[in-house]
């Protein structure tokens, strides 16, 4: 609240250390670029939190927007915590009987005989490692007081079920789920996306409580200001619209100055919320309409599949952060979606994609004209399916010397393998050709496509033929490999009694048809 612990960098790239006040000045006037020890994962975690936290301190005063002094912010958190005047809430470290940031009281209890002690801020976080291989565990000994805050916050706002004990967060569909971050933001310095979510959740708070079964007055927002002994849970119906949860008993001391931290396991989960399979109002997490579940994120992360959908389809009911109308003339808008993937007992990945939404894509998005969007990518999304199973079949029959060998596991592994980079390319740069579809006018639509059809074909080719050089080695085997492939993957394109492609089997015909008059044209002459 008062030291300046916290460290960014501005506008200009200079770094900057103030308190969590002197912060939240710094991004209601969009002055931050970035957090240096904010690590990928902890992004979303760190800008909920601002959020939640500047939204309700707003409507607490009665404010609808963001201060522009620091002491104006700090009249306004402390006024959140009337029975803490000594401002132990936002402490990192307090005595255990008091409520310290993210870190319930615990009242009567010796934390230095809980299970385990950590030295390391990053031991600390939600992040599942194995054997140190891909991120080493426990390595940032030389912390400084906000690792410890990012790390604290990650494993209080998006942690899941790790074993009996290890209870996770409500704002997620299961022990082994997500907590996404998904939503419609300018593009720009940090401020910018922080102002436009902290205006939707102060609009949205109303609805939220409405439909989520969420108390619309006198909730609890900050539930680390209540003492929590591990064997008590609290109703949904008993918190805030915008409460910021947390799900471990955690306690940071600080002997000879150095942090560390104390935790121990609960009975029970710190809300009973698992009958709402994530559905809380979050602000950033999508909803599954027809099962009403939140949204989980496989190990694919946010493919052009699933962004599709979350842009155009029909599925996913979207939070208060997806926002597409209501924006000043001119601003540039980006959809951003994030996730950090648990599996059981493992992480599968930090996932993050940003999407630029040009003014005649958000035109399609808000307007009637969506089911035509859905239908342009789906269209693309089974052209490219199609062209990654055909490039299978060329890559299989290559591999297997040019003959039919579909029991060889080998081979098909094998395929599998070498035709994987061409969906990964084509995933990159999806959302680019789409534009490119919609920006062009509705009678150059259909010719944009089937240029982009044309390139993907060339595209899939190249990734054949760069195969070669996997293919068999002998001269009589490899030649024969090859254009067995090579004819495998044109008579594809090509034709056959089910066209995978009838576009591109028309623009051949007509093709053949020009050459074919062109020839009998200089004949007669």
């Amino acid at each position: 609240m008062d030291e300046p612990l916290i460290c960014w960098r501005d506008t200009h790239a200079a770094v900057q250390r103030g308190s969590l006040p002197e912060l939240l000045v710094a991004l209601a006037a969009n002055g931050v670029r970035d957090f240096p020890r904010l690590r990928p994962h902890q992004r979303h975690p760190w800008h909920a939190f601002l959020v939640q936290l500047a939204a309700i301190a707003l409507r607490h005063a009665g404010q609808d927007q963001p201060w522009t002094e620091a002491a104006d912010w700090r009249v306004a958190l402390r006024d959140l915590t009337p029975d803490d005047a000594d401002g132990a809430p936002w402490c990192l470290v307090a005595p255990p009987d008091r409520p310290a940031l993210l870190q319930a009281p615990v009242p009567g209890e010796n934390i230095a005989a809980w299970t385990n002690l950590l030295h390391a801020p990053d031991a600390l976080d939600m992040l599942v490692t194995s054997k140190n291989h891909d991120l080493k565990a426990a390595r940032a000994h030389g912390a400084e007081a906000d690792d410890w805050l990012f790390a604290l916050l990650s494993l209080q706002t998006q942690e899941g079920f790790l074993g009996a004990g290890n209870y996770g967060i409500s704002r997620m569909n299961g022990g082994f789920a997500s907590r996404p971050g998904v939503g419609v933001a300018p593009v720009g310095a940090w401020g910018a996306r922080w102002r436009a979510d902290v205006t939707s959740a102060l609009a949205e708070r109303g609805h939220i409580a409405e439909k989520f079964g969420v108390a619309q007055e006198g909730g609890h927002a900050l539930l680390w200001l209540l003492p929590w002994s591990g064997a008590d849970s609290l109703a949904l119906a008993a918190l805030d619209p915008l409460y910021i949860e947390i799900c471990r008993r955690v306690r940071l001391a600080a002997p000879g100055g150095r942090i560390q931290a104390h935790v121990t396991g609960s009975k029970v989960a710190r809300i009973a919320a698992k009958d709402s399979n994530g559905v809380t109002g979050d602000v950033w997490t999508p909803v599954e309409t027809a099962k009403s579940k939140a949204l989980t994120v496989s190990r694919n992360g946010f493919d052009y599949k699933l962004m599709s959908e979350l842009l155009a389809g029909e599925s996913y009911t979207q939070g208060a952060a997806w926002r597409l109308d209501g924006w000043p003339q001119g601003t540039a808008l980006q959809a951003i979606a994030q996730a950090t993937v648990r599996g059981q007992g493992k992480t599968e990945g930090y996932h993050e994609r940003r999407v630029p939404l040009s003014p005649k894509l958000r035109r399609y998005l808000v307007g009637d004209q969506r089911p035509l969007l859905a239908r342009m990518a789906r269209r693309r999304i089974d052209a490219i399916a199609a062209m990654r199973k055909l490039l299978w079949t060329a890559l299989a029959l290559l591999f297997a010397n040019g003959e039919n060998d579909s029991g060889n596991d080998a081979v098909s592994n094998r395929a599998s393998r070498f035709a994987q980079p061409f969906e990964q390319r084509e995933d990159a740069r999806f959302f680019d050709d789409l534009t490119a579809h919609i920006e062009a006018d509705g009678e150059q639509q259909e010719a944009v496509y089937l240029h982009w059809l044309l390139g993907l074909a060339e595209r899939a080719q190249a990734v054949l033929e760069a195969a070669f050089d996997a293919g068999p080695r002998s001269a009589m085997q490899r030649y024969k490999a090859q254009a067995a492939a090579l004819s495998r993957f044109d008579s594809g394109l090509r034709g056959g009694k089910k066209p995978l492609f009838p576009e591109l089997v028309a623009h051949y015909a007509q093709q053949r048809s020009a050459r074919t008059l062109s020839t009998e044209g200089e004949a007669h002459a």
